[in-house]
């Protein structure tokens, strides 16, 4: 039996998969994983996902050069979710580190409040620069 074996994929062969970064722990994001993408990433030690959106794997990083790089897998006691420890490099020596495809350092960057949803943290880069 494999390791991919105990996980419990949903009914479309798919686990989540949150991305916390490694020494912030800031939740960088959430994905999802076909057995593919999860065995890639193990490989090559880089996070690879399923996107639901193009249909295929998509490595990060693959347009924007914003990479993450895993440090820890994980699985919860469930068996149901997937969480990567990873380290997100920039596209570029000194750029920061953005993982969400609005140009954030996170795709958490909003809060409720006052009975409504705020963008709270800044664009660090134009996604227009990061995206072809």
């Amino acid at each position: 039996m494999s390791w991919l074996d105990d996980v419990k994929w949903d009914a479309n062969g798919l686990v989540p998969a949150i991305t916390q970064e490694v020494g912030s722990n800031d939740v960088l994001m959430l994905a999802f994983m076909n057995r593919e993408a999860l065995a890639r990433t193990a490989e090559l030690g880089e996070a690879v996902y399923w996107s639901r959106s193009r249909g295929r794997l998509w490595r990060k990083g693959e347009e924007s050069g914003n990479v993450q790089k895993v440090k820890e897998l994980r699985l919860d006691c469930d068996n149901d979710v997937v969480l990567l420890k990873v380290e997100q490099t920039g596209a570029a020596a000194g750029e920061p580190t953005i993982a969400c495809h609005t140009g954030r350092h996170s795709c958490f960057f909003q809060r409720y409040e006052d009975g409504g949803w705020h963008a709270v943290d800044p664009v660090l880069k134009d996604p227009e620069r990061i995206y072809k």
